[in-house]
């Protein structure tokens, strides 16, 4: 069958969707749900997340300077979900999702305790870009929860069952297909089975 053609528009699914913590300094905490994100660069470490400015989180970011970006896990659904539909106008999220706040190393704003990776971000230029801003963030610290490693102590996130969003659901990540580099590594060749040896009539 042919593809159908659409006009322009976001289609890079699945995406990871992440919580990200911010704090205005005075006080005052919030958790914002984003699928706008991702890497940008490996040395310096850099990560960006999107947000419209009109979202209450917008400004505590931009002031600060500072937010945690917080994996999320297939038992976190509801509470990503959820962080994503109610503003912090309205509700103080950590209270009513039951998520615990937990001291980050370096930047002001919280991490979330039950998060599998919590990834600390200073905010290096920000570009207005239409309906969304984009942050540009250097990462200044990483958090791995101990619980994810494997016997090897290697961290092994797919112990967390993350979480990804794509077009509007939220879905598991599913079984292992392969690892980095898979395809073309040499496979080795079958070996046949040894034959008895008959003696000659």
């Amino acid at each position: 069958m042919a593809k159908q053609t659409w006009k322009p528009g976001n289609m890079i699914y699945p995406i990871p969707a992440v919580m990200v913590s911010v704090t205005d300094g005075k006080g005052q905490d919030d958790i914002i749900t984003v699928a706008w994100t991702g890497t940008i660069c490996t040395n310096p470490p850099m990560a960006y997340i999107s947000v419209r400015p009109e979202r209450f989180s917008y400004h505590m970011i931009k002031e600060t300077g500072e937010f945690v970006i917080n994996l999320t896990t297939e038992e976190l659904a509801a509470a990503t979900d959820y962080c994503g539909v109610r503003s912090g106008r309205d509700v103080d999220k950590f209270k009513e999702t039951g998520l615990t706040r937990e001291k980050a190393d370096i930047v002001k704003a919280p991490m979330i305790k039950e998060a599998p990776v919590s990834i600390e971000c200073r905010v290096k230029e920000i570009r207005e870009l239409g309906s969304h801003h984009m942050f540009l963030a250097e990462v200044v610290a990483v958090h791995a929860d101990e619980r994810y490693m494997d016997e090897n102590n290697r961290f092994d996130l797919n112990r967390a069952r993350p979480l990804v969003y794509s077009h509007g659901e939220y879905l598991g990540t599913g079984k292992k297909l392969g690892t980095f580099g898979y395809s073309v590594k040499k496979r080795k060749k079958a070996v046949p089975p040894k034959t008895k040896k008959t003696a000659k009539p």
